[in-house]
């Protein structure tokens, strides 16, 4: 089992940049492939980016590509989420997830185990 904790969400303006991370109670490479989503306000929780359990390879969403990149720290038991050129559309709850029985996940039910979330707000 491993425990998630998600930090570094705030209030930012459009254009703005932040970087969002998520810091687990075991090292995650080698261990879990992890992943990103995002709530916004009345949607279903979608994907942003994934990482493979190796730490070798990263997937980003097209919806995001180009803007955001998902990442490990040199610690190995943090990931992050680089967020650039930050948009309205970008507002929402953002969490952090780790699958234990899958090598690489991009949907919510390979996960097995989630942070508790952090509120990134986007000023238009």
């Amino acid at each position: 089992q491993v425990r998630l904790v998600e930090s570094g969400g705030g209030l930012v303006q459009a254009g703005d940049s932040l970087r969002l991370s998520c810091t687990a109670s075991r090292g995650t490479v080698g261990r879990y492939a992890m992943g990103w989503f995002r709530q916004a306000p009345g949607k279903d929780r979608e994907l942003v980016a994934s990482i493979t359990r190796s730490g070798a390879s990263t997937y980003t969403a097209d919806h995001v590509k180009g803007r955001f990149t998902a990442s490990t720290g040199n610690a190995q038991n943090t990931v992050y989420l680089q967020m650039n050129s930050l948009q309205f559309d970008d507002t929402g709850v953002y969490y952090c997830a780790a699958s234990q029985r899958f090598t690489f996940a991009i949907t919510e039910a390979q996960y097995d185990y989630w942070g508790q979330g952090t509120q990134v707000t986007v000023s238009a």
